[in-house]
C-alpha cells in the first residue's frame, strides 16, 4: 500500500502506550497516533478515548526516512467539521484593541536605540540587582560608611 501524506485513511487500533496509540493501516503497513493528536480536547488517559480493536479514521501526518508513519485522528476529524475561514479584514476579536498611531501611519519605526544583546541585557540586570541590593542594606543599616578619623 502506497501512503501518502495528507491521505485520510481508515484502520484498525493494534496497540496503547503512555503516549499514544499504534493503527494498522492494512496488514503490512502501521502508523502511531501521538496522544496530543487523538481528540481536539486534552487527553489526559488515551484509554478514555480508544481500546484496542477500534476502527478509527486517521490523517497521515508523514512518514520519515526510516518509514515510521505519523497519524492523526483529530485532523482526520478536522477535515469534515471544520468551518469555512473568513475572508481578512472580515473577523476582529471583541478584545482585540485599535492599532496605535504608530503602526497606522506610513512612516518607518525608529530603530531601538536600546541595545537588545544578551550581554547589555544582563549588565542591565545586573546594575538593577546590586542598586536595590544596596538600597536594602542602607535601610538595614549594615552599610558602613567609609570616614577617615581625621587627626586632631
Amino acid at each position: 500500500m502506497q501512503i501518502e501524506v495528507g491521505a485520510v485513511l481508515e484502520g484498525k487500533v493494534t496497540g496503547i502506550t503512555n503516549f499514544g496509540a499504534f493503527v494498522d493501516l492494512d496488514s503490512n503497513t502501521s502508523g502511531m497516533v501521538h496522544i496530543s493528536e487523538v481528540s481536539t480536547s486534552f487527553v489526559n488517559d488515551i484509554n478514555e478515548f480508544l481500546k484496542v480493536g477500534d476502527t478509527v479514521k486517521v490523517k497521515v501526518m508523514g512518514v520519515n526516512e526510516k518509514g515510521k508513519i505519523s497519524l492523526s485522528i483529530r485532523r482526520a476529524m478536522e477535515n469534515n467539521e471544520r468551518p469555512e475561514r473568513k475572508p481578512k479584514g472580515e473577523f476582529r476579536p471583541k478584545n482585540d484593541r485599535p492599532f496605535n498611531n504608530r503602526e497606522r501611519s506610513n512612516e518607518p519605526q525608529k530603530p531601538k536605540t536600546e541595545s537588545n544583546s544578551f550581554e547589555d541585557m544582563m549588565a542591565r540586570f545586573k546594575q538593577s540587582s546590586d542598586e536595590k541590593f544596596m538600597d536594602l542594606k542602607r535601610k538595614n543599616g549594615e552599610v558602613k560608611r567609609n570616614r577617615r578619623a581625621t587627626k586632631q
